[in-house]
């Protein structure tokens, strides 16, 4: 497949972007610092920002999909950016008929499916105190995403770490029994399995490693 990546540059990112081309994928990377990704034949890069519609719509074109990995960041002019951002690859992919939108988030973008977890609640609540302009931008980047028509997976991620890629991963919805953590390494491989698969369409599962 050809695939674009949005937030490449990021730890996580990184390590999506090494998987796809490790799996055989023609990988697009849309960044703000391109000189923070890795060179491969197979990989191409875009520089520009998330307000940059026409850049964003060149990074799509012949893409079979688009994997975004953006966060909203700490501070309220970051996060500002994310739901225009996420304005502009809709506009992009519709523009450019291009369906599948896999996409990372947090349990702050609620589910109907989602069920009662008192830490995942208290968790989100703090966020949104503490940080209320990222979990604002959160909330927006949902919304985006359900009302665009597209094909689309939103991947919920908790805290993440370092650790190692193991043989599963704990896929459920919020209030099932598991973990609030996910290695990097598990969250690119789950991530970019989405890219070709439809098990999770229209839908927003929350994952961790167990």
């Amino acid at each position: 497949m050809r695939i674009t990546i949005f937030g490449g540059t990021g730890p996580t990112g990184v390590l999506l972007i090494h998987q796809a081309l490790a799996d055989g994928h023609d990988v697009v990377a849309f960044a703000r610092t391109p000189s923070k990704l890795p060179q491969h034949e197979r990989l191409s890069v875009i520089g520009g920002q998330l307000d940059e519609a026409e850049k964003i719509s060149t990074a799509v074109a012949g893409s079979d999909a688009v994997i975004s990995v953006l966060g909203p960041g700490t501070n309220a002019a970051d996060a500002g950016r994310l739901p225009t951002g996420f304005q502009n690859i809709v506009a992009a992919m519709d523009k450019n008929g291009v369906r599948r939108l896999v996409a990372t988030g947090t349990p702050s973008i609620t589910d109907p499916a989602d069920g009662s977890d008192w830490k995942v609640r208290s968790l989100v609540k703090l966020i949104s105190v503490l940080q209320r302009h990222a979990y604002t931008a959160l909330v927006s980047t949902g919304q985006i995403i359900r009302e665009s028509g597209l094909d689309w997976t939103i991947v919920r991620l908790p805290f993440l770490s370092n650790g190692p890629r193991t043989a599963q991963i704990n896929v459920r919805n919020v209030g099932q029994k598991g973990s609030l953590r996910l290695s990097r390494a598990n969250a690119a491989a789950f991530i970019l399995a989405q890219a070709t698969s439809t098990t999770y369409l229209h839908k927003a599962p929350f994952i961790s490693d167990k």
